[in-house]
């Protein structure tokens, strides 16, 4: 039983299709001349425009990276570069993705000043919060739409709006956990970037999209070929892309169609969890269907993970770029503000194939085995 989609999740068979299917006929590098190379070409622009309409944008916006971290990393590493003589100053949250957290230690460190905005007891921040961060120098705030962990859905089109009176900063969101499932207005919501990941909707691995707005400058992390508008240099993957488009499209479908049930089938398992002694800390209504965190006080995560996968059960205890990191969850921290809840807590995500009877065996196995650990974990203190 598979309960780590936010991790990655299962790629469609069509997805294998389509990927196995460009790699044997468009294997020519798309910058060569010649007539490979041309259709290699097409097929990396059809992509393209496929992804492009499926995000409801212009084609010309979207250049293809290897996923989420690659696209944070140019965005954040990026504008500071690119606009370091504007200012210095980048708001972001502390509930953010480890590769948004670790960019922006990376560039206090090179003298940029970062402020972490706080969440409240839902992971959430108010449009009031972003305005008052703001100052004279400030020139990105980067926010993520869905939380990795709790899978808290921040207010993005409404921060959006307002930073629409402040022309001088760029908005960034981490869309990586949202898109196909949560849905964006990314013009509505004034966004200059938008980084999503392919193999979070059921594509492949290492492959991604990073939305930029004509009007926006970068700095470019990779130099050479000048591929992607110079922006990502590198011989393109045309079969990740063309996989990606149909992994887009066929996700959202399936997530339309299936978000209600399984947003029924999410607070049906934190019930069940909570009866053997789960603590929530994923709000029940302002957080992604997908996305479950609980907390069992008195048992480390990494215990409960390898007493569940010993039955068959995967479930993680962070996000998945942390998850090695035995650290309490900051996240999780962040929220509740209690050490014991951040030292205990695990994450459950589904995806809109999960069914009810995997939920049942899951908490089934929880109501098992949860004694045995608690009394396991109280002899050895």
């Amino acid at each position: 039983m598979y309960f780590d989609n936010s991790a990655t999740t299962q790629p469609y068979e069509e997805v294998l299709s389509a990927y196995k299917k460009a790699s044997e006929s468009y294997f020519a590098n798309p910058s060569s001349f010649h007539h490979k190379g041309g259709e290699a070409e097409r097929l990396l622009e059809s992509a393209r425009s496929q992804i492009a309409r499926e995000l409801g944008v212009e084609a010309k916006c979207c250049l293809f990276t290897s996923g989420g971290t690659e696209g944070n990393n140019i965005v954040i590493k990026g504008a500071a570069a690119s606009r370091k003589n504007i200012g210095r100053h980048i708001i972001t949250t502390a509930v953010e993705h480890p590769s948004v957290m670790e960019s922006c230690v990376y560039l206090e460190e090179k003298g940029y000043r970062v402020t972490y905005l706080p969440v409240d007891r839902e992971g959430r921040i108010s449009v009031e919060e972003v305005r008052r961060a703001l100052k004279p120098d400030t020139i990105l705030v980067t926010v993520g739409h869905t939380n990795s962990e709790i899978g808290t859905v921040q207010p993005i089109e409404a921060i959006g709006e307002m930073l629409t009176h402040y022309p001088n900063v760029y908005f960034h969101t981490d869309y990586v956990q949202g898109a196909a499932k949560s849905p964006l207005n990314i013009e509505k919501a004034g966004l200059d970037f938008v980084t999503v990941s392919a193999h979070k909707f059921h594509g492949l691995n290492g492959t991604g999209m990073l939305y930029k707005h004509p009007r926006t400058t970068l700095e470019p992390l990779m130099h050479g070929g000048g591929q992607e508008n110079g922006l990502r240099s590198g011989t393109e993957n045309i079969a990740g892309a063309a996989a990606m488009a149909k992994a887009l499209r066929l996700a959202k479908e399936n997530y339309a169609a299936n978000s209600r049930r399984i947003e029924e089938l999410k607070k049906w398992t934190a019930a069940r969890l909570k009866k053997s002694g789960g603590v929530l800390n994923s709000s029940v209504s302002r957080s992604s269907p997908f996305i479950l965190n609980v907390s069992f006080p008195g048992i480390k995560p990494e215990v409960l993970v390898e007493a569940l996968a010993g039955r068959g059960v995967s479930i993680s205890t962070k996000t998945a770029c942390a998850s090695k990191n035995s650290e309490p969850s900051a996240v999780v921290l962040a929220v509740t503000g209690e050490q014991k809840l951040a030292e205990s807590a695990v994450r459950i995500s589904f995806s809109a194939d999960t069914q009810k009877q995997e939920a049942d065996y899951l908490c089934s196995i929880c109501e098992e085995i949860l004694p045995q650990l608690k009394k396991v974990m109280e002899e050895q203190q």
